[in-house]
């Protein structure tokens, strides 16, 4: 094992060892090089953008995978391991609470107390004075298992530039899995779902939204058909996509599919990487099955950019 600090598990992330082979897989190393630097600098400030850096992806693909295989995002795993820390040194030491709120980058003593009481149960006075009980949240660590002989449906597609037409609306990424959805029903209950059904749910992931990404639901473009007010055209790039299918009901097909392929099919990739810029999920019209997409049978995508490695 490489690393000394993989001592727990990472979700059970699982990697695939064959005798003879080279043991390292680059997105192995990097969840690796990403988690050793959270724990190193969880006194300091530390943005999303260095610790994807670590993993080698963009900090969207990495925040999508942390949280597919975690349940969790990023942001609540730091808070989570900093207020833990605050906790022990609190009911070990004489530090001031004052100090603590500073070393552990909270802005003021009191949205620390806030904090710790939420996570705790307790406050940081309940701590010193009366020797109340805290919580521990040990780190997260890589667990090397062998494992393999899953079946895993996917195809490498070359597609030419593609135009779309849509609604988009920004998010931030340690919200985007809860706030999604909500945009979909806005966007159902609206008059622009006349004219945007819904083929695709598009994450552009190219820079311009800080530490987060433009989310479209769109349909293919028309080049005949007027584009309506307030819906825009949007030019998907040239790309080698990775195009997996979901077969079942919404949205835990979509789920399980999207957590298989980055504990599963990224790890034990030897060809591709993710290449980053986009991430697109296609779905097939609701009409098409009895229940909808709630239907056993319903059809869906989610297509990866990537490159060869």
């Amino acid at each position: 094992m490489h690393k000394k600090s993989c001592k727990f598990i990472f979700c059970m992330l699982s990697y695939n060892y064959r005798q003879g082979e080279d043991k390292k897989v680059n997105w192995i190393d990097g969840i690796c090089e990403a988690l050793d630097y959270i724990e190193d600098n969880l006194t300091e400030d530390i943005t999303i953008e260095e610790i994807a850096k670590r993993a080698c992806v963009s900090s969207f693909y990495f925040q999508k995978a942390f949280s597919m295989l975690c349940g969790f995002t990023v942001g609540e795993y730091i808070r989570s391991r900093r207020l833990a820390l605050a906790g022990s040194e609190l009911a070990a030491t004489d530090i001031k609470v004052i100090d603590l709120a500073v070393k552990y980058c909270y802005d003021s003593p009191d949205s620390f107390t806030r904090a710790f009481t939420r996570f705790h149960g307790v406050t940081p006075s309940a701590v010193r004075k009366n020797g109340a009980m805290i919580k521990s949240y040990a780190p997260l660590k890589l667990n090397f298992t062998l494992e393999g002989g899953f079946i895993m449906d996917y195809k490498i597609v070359e597609k030419e530039a593609f135009t779309v037409v849509g609604v988009s609306k920004d998010f931030k990424n340690e919200t985007a899995m809860a706030e999604i959805p909500g945009f979909w029903t806005e966007h159902c209950k609206s008059d622009k779902s006349k004219s945007v059904c819904g083929m695709y749910g598009i994450c552009i992931d190219d820079g311009s939204v800080p530490d987060g990404f433009e989310y479209v639901i769109a349909d293919n473009y028309i080049p005949w058909n007027d584009i309506p007010e307030g819906i825009k055209a949007y030019s998907i790039p040239k790309n080698t996509w990775a195009v997996f299918p979901c077969k079942g009901p919404m949205p835990h097909s979509l789920q399980s599919v999207n957590k298989k392929i980055f504990s599963e099919w990224l790890p034990n990739c030897k060809e591709y990487e993710i290449a980053g810029g986009y991430n697109i999920e296609m779905y097939t019209p609701c009409s098409d099955y009895p229940k909808g997409n709630l239907d056993e049978n319903y059809y869906s995508e989610i297509w990866i950019p990537v490159k060869k490695k």
